[in-house]
């Protein structure tokens, strides 16, 4: 009989288990692993009923443990200079990485041409400075919550934990203690959802992978493989690093810490329906403040994307090669640009990013041969998401160990 505490009772390692076994039989079964889609769309919709709610009362919880301290305002422009610049040497990092391997130069396009479309070139809008800034502020918080509008329960939760920091202790302690123990119930019901997250897992592996198996991704498969090294570069060697010179934590305590969150990522490609992991993990294993973690992971679960700032860059780079175009200067700074603030602009759930055709566009880089990687996003996202979460706990570690919370706001 298994320990108790046995490594086969670890969620991870079932996790990581279920994982292996899913792909095994998606590549076995082909289209008919679907049949196994409903045990991932189950774990996914018992992740997505717990995550709006999770969201905000753990805003309101770190705003408001924040809010009333002298370390509010340095907590909120640290994290958004964080995600700000790693994103920005995502982007950087993809591109030298796409020059120096080349994944569009040499692809055989033989039997695809006919993938090539336009129909996507009207999907590259950006929005501007004032109408997202608008897009944020929400008319009706009970209809952000409805229709999960992330950004907008942000900067609600954010602007309501605030306001609770300023009343008088007495009315203050009471409220703040309800919402803690709100956050605590909800984090019991989380533990018993991921008792079933290695069937859910298995399910959604058996089922993107028999759906688009290995074989179109031949065609993209040097831009997978690169993509694939600089996603390993930036989890782990520069954010480890980031966290050894910055922080306390160990960068080899933090890369075991993080395997749970990550191998859930990879499994769901969604940051939101992996920030209840994030959590637990940062808060019980990296010993960060329930007030720290509680602001910067689900805001970095929100904005910080650099798994899709180094997938806009390597794409870019991709299609100008695959199509001969000589890129400039003016151009890599428009590439660079346009996948900051479209990495930043990327809701954290799995999906298609139509933000890449922003940032060929910016660039003029053609569009047409899209729908080659469409088909494959799935796997693309998968990997970008492990990275991003990666990202939020390091932001948060680094943080934790930079500020100092009065005793009354921990």
């Amino acid at each position: 009989m298994l320990n108790k505490n046995g490594i086969f009772n670890n969620i991870g390692v079932q996790v990581v288990i279920a994982m292996v076994v899913g792909t095994l039989v998606g590549a076995m079964m082909g289209q008919t692993a679907s049949i196994f889609a409903p045990l991932g769309s189950i774990f996914i919709h018992l992740i997505k009923m717990l995550v709006i709610p999770l969201v905000a009362v753990a805003i309101i919880s770190g705003a408001a443990g924040l809010g009333n301290s002298s370390a509010a305002g340095k907590v909120g422009l640290m994290t958004l200079g964080f995600f700000g610049l790693t994103s920005a040497v995502a982007v950087a990092l993809a591109l030298f990485m796409g020059q120096v391997f080349e994944p569009g130069v040499g692809v055989d396009l033989t039997g695809v041409e006919g993938m090539f479309s336009n129909v996507y070139a009207d999907k590259g809008d950006l929005p501007s400075f004032w109408a997202t800034l608008l897009g944020m502020i929400p008319t009706n918080v009970f209809q952000s919550l409805n229709e999960a509008n992330i950004l907008q329960i942000l900067v609600f939760c954010l602007f309501f934990g605030i306001a609770v920091s300023k009343l008088e202790k007495e009315r203050r302690d009471p409220l703040i203690n309800g919402v803690n123990a709100i956050v605590d119930a909800m984090v019991w019901m989380i533990n018993v959802v991921m008792k079933v997250a290695p069937l859910g897992v298995f399910g959604l592996m058996a089922d993107a992978v028999g759906t688009f198996g290995f074989g179109a991704l031949m065609v993209v498969f040097k831009l997978f493989v690169v993509y694939v090294a600089a996603i390993i570069v930036y989890g782990f060697v520069f954010y480890p690093l980031m966290v050894k010179v910055f922080s306390k934590t160990s960068p080899m305590a933090f890369l075991s810490a993080m395997k749970k969150p990550q191998a859930v990522a990879l499994s769901t490609a969604s940051s939101m329906a992996t920030l209840p992991v994030t959590m637990e993990v940062c808060e019980e294993e990296l010993k960060v403040k329930n007030s720290t973690a509680s602001f910067v992971l689900p805001l970095g679960a929100t904005i910080n994307m650099s798994g899709n700032a180094i997938y806009y860059g390597l794409v870019a780079i991709f299609f100008a090669q695959l199509f001969n175009v000589d890129l400039g200067m003016s151009a890599y700074i428009a590439i660079i640009i346009t996948s900051t603030l479209g990495a930043v602009g990327q809701a954290g759930v799995p999906g298609p990013s139509f933000l890449v055709v922003a940032v060929l566009l910016s660039a003029g880089i053609p569009i047409e041969g899209l729908p080659l990687l469409f088909a494959l996003d799935r796997i693309f996202d998968m990997i970008r998401t492990a990275l991003n979460i990666t990202g939020d706990a390091a932001c948060a570690v680094i943080i934790n160990d930079h500020i100092e919370v009065s005793p009354e706001t921990k």
